[in-house]
């Protein structure tokens, strides 16, 4: 059953962790449509990295944020927590892959195993936490500028990159959760302490320490001890 829910778990947090990979490098991020006749119809759509507008052509042209500095604060720290979580998946892949059962690296220690094991699920959950705020918290700004009615820049809806962050981070959730779990069921082997064994006192033994009775002499021997002048 634990081999299942390593399996299990190690499968679900890989794929999670692609979708990050996926997530981070997809730019629909957030979108809007400017509506207008069919020619100038036009879709405007942005991630971490890049804005990009298209028309009803299909003509479309990207440009690159260009100054770290000018950006917000909350575009900064998504970058920051995305390649983060890449960083932390991609070290709890190694770590799950040697503290696996069914690898046979180290396999002499089921200890150093069970604890590599949890280690890569712990770092399969914090990569998946790293992932949940990063798009939260771009979808909160979002939402937060779209319904401001004082907002005068261009507003933006949910892109469905968002969507495919929060399906990846909860997949690499779960999975990591399933490898700690799992670590549980590598019981480290008995130790088998040895006693000597003593037996019980036999019957004989038990007779061997009894006081040994004063034996009495026959009259025969009295006789010849004491005389026969002793008895009358």
């Amino acid at each position: 059953m634990s081999l299942l829910l390593e399996a299990v778990g190690f499968f679900l947090a890989t794929v999670g962790w692609a979708l990050l990979a996926v997530t981070l490098f997809n730019s629909y991020w957030r979108v809007s449509t400017v509506a207008g006749n069919v020619i100038t119809t036009s879709t405007l759509f942005e991630n971490l990295w890049q804005s990009c507008a298209t028309d009803s052509t299909g003509v479309y042209n990207c440009w690159e944020f260009q100054s770290l500095l000018e950006l917000p604060a909350y575009l900064q720290a998504s970058r920051a927590l995305m390649i983060t979580a890449l960083v932390l998946g991609f070290f709890g892949i190694l770590c799950a892959m040697v503290g696996m059962k069914c690898t046979k690296i180290a396999e002499e220690s089921s200890n150093v195993k069970a604890k590599l094991a949890a280690t890569g699920g712990c770092l399969f959950v914090l990569a998946g936490i790293c992932g949940m705020v990063t798009v939260s918290w771009y979808a909160f700004n979002i939402t937060r500028d779209f319904f401001n009615p004082l907002f005068v820049g261009t507003k933006y809806e949910i892109g469905p990159a968002l969507y495919l962050g929060w399906s990846a981070s909860l997949l690499t959730i779960i999975g990591g959760g399933f490898l700690f779990s799992s670590c549980r069921a590598h019981s480290s082997p008995e130790k088998s302490y040895n006693y000597p064994y003593k037996g019980t006192k036999s019957a004989m033994s038990a007779a061997n320490t009894t006081p040994a009775r004063p034996r009495v002499e026959s009259n025969a021997s009295s006789v010849g001890k004491y005389g026969k002048n002793a008895y009358v």
